[in-house]
């Protein structure tokens, strides 16, 4: 099978040739919203969250209208120590597929760690966290990645992250790692602008120097999107308006080069379809004022050999572990790290989680009402996530349940309810025994 990377793939789908305009991230709340935008060239869609055989009638409609769709992956988990899953590379395939997208995307992160690899039980983030740039953790990526391009229909690219935390003992800068990693593979990059941001803030990095080091004709689109500043720390929402800040690093990757595509990203708190408009329309002057020089043609790089990587999957999970369980389990800090920074970390993950569960079952919420997020916190202390959000649901019930019913009589029977309607036949033990207590009094 030809390798989907840059320059690769089936042809016509050579990265660096296609031209993808200015674009929005399509999200159902917005959907509406998004088919009425005049001037909207693509979309990029949530991977995970379609069905290839059930696509949401916007998007269909969208692309009848000839507007490319581009699905974006949040769950791979390429920077990860085990190779990604091939059930989760088949669905991502069968995304493009049914919206005959001419590339996916995905993120240079990890978003899982323990397992066979370390003889602990496998723990899940909930959220994208940054690989160490070493020499180790590349290794594993480049591997990753050629796994993932033999197993797609179509070129694949890969995002920057945002990070509140730095791995101790790095041995390449953001620039040099993203370079190596263009030149071992071949794959395309999406460099998200308020990432760069993000990180200038929280890492103090400076774009313009990442920038300076990255191989240019790689780029595959952008990301453009909001955040906020709270004391200190730059929180990469997607809920907020696009700073001029962001807007400014926009401004200095189009001066080096014209981005095939630039996407406008919202996921949250969504304003009037007007307002994004204006923000489409910033971008769009700021495209226009960088007066980037003229194009030269660039050969792709020629993607290098699979290496051994046995022993730098075996390094690297040790470490991802071990980090992930001080974020998500209240174990100590690894060596190295910086112990309030991977506090306010940890804080973001619980949040990021709470508000997840919220949305996958919404009656949990309502039936602890303002409580809810601090019975949230207690559970999510030291019990990590396994097994997605619908799992962390039934297991964050059962925790109350078990340990920290609500006070309220009325709250503590609904609980009860929801948990059986959902949880199915359990082996017996304390919380099944209050179970039954609770819906006998029902």
């Amino acid at each position: 099978m030809p390798r989907a990377g840059f320059g690769g793939g089936a042809p016509g789908h050579d990265l660096s040739m296609k031209h993808l305009g200015i674009g929005i991230g399509w999200r159902p709340e917005i959907a509406r919203a998004v088919e009425g935008l005049d001037g909207i060239d693509w979309v990029e869609a949530v991977a995970e969250n379609l069905c290839p055989g059930h696509l949401p009638d916007s998007l269909l409609r969208l692309r009848e209208r000839g507007v490319t769709v581009v699905p974006h992956g949040v769950s791979l988990g390429l920077g990860g120590a085990e190779p990604p899953d091939a059930g989760r590379l088949a669905d991502l395939a069968a995304r493009a597929e049914a919206l005959g997208s001419p590339l996916v995307s995905e993120h240079i992160a990890f978003v899982r760690a323990g397992g066979a690899l370390t003889a602990s039980p496998s723990l899940e983030a909930g959220h994208l966290l940054p690989v160490p740039r070493t020499r180790d953790a590349l290794r594993v990526l480049c591997e990753n990645v050629r796994i993932a391009q033999d197993a797609l229909p179509v070129p694949l690219a890969l995002e920057n992250i945002a990070a509140l935390i730095d791995w101790p003992g790095e041995e390449l800068t953001e620039g040099q790692f993203l370079s190596e990693l263009v030149e071992r593979t071949g794959v395309g990059l999406l460099i998200d602008v308020a990432n760069l941001h993000t990180n200038r803030v929280n890492r103090g990095e400076d774009p313009a120097k990442v920038l300076d080091e990255l191989p240019l004709e790689a780029i595959a689109y952008v990301h453009v999107a909001g955040g906020v500043e709270r004391d200190g720390v730059w929180h990469d929402t997607h809920a907020h308006p696009v700073p001029r800040e962001v807007l400014d690093v926009l401004a200095e990757l189009a001066s080096r080069v014209t981005p095939p595509g630039v996407l406008l990203e919202r996921d949250e708190a969504f304003p009037p379809a007007e307002e994004l408009a204006g923000e489409l329309d910033a971008i769009r002057v700021t495209l226009r004022a960088a007066k980037p020089p003229v194009p030269s043609p660039a050969e792709p790089g020629t993607p290098s050999a699979p290496e051994d990587v046995g022993r730098s999957r075996e390094r690297l999970a040790l470490a991802q572990t071990a980090l992930l369980s001080s974020l998500t389990a209240g174990t100590p800090a690894p060596a190295g790290f910086d112990g309030p920074r991977l506090r306010v970390q940890a804080r973001a993950l619980a949040a990021k989680r709470a508000d997840v569960v919220a949305k996958v079952a919404p009656e949990l919420p309502e039936i602890l009402g303002d409580g809810y997020r601090e019975a949230f916190a207690a559970y999510a202390k030291a019990r990590p996530m396994r097994g997605g959000y619908r799992q962390d649901a039934l297991n964050f019930a059962r925790f109350l349940l078990d340990a920290r019913p609500p006070a309220d009589a009325e709250a503590r029977r609904a609980l009860a309810r929801w948990w059986k309607e959902r949880a199915g036949a359990r082996p017996p033990g304390r919380a099944a025994r209050l179970l039954r207590t609770l819906t006998r009094a029902a």
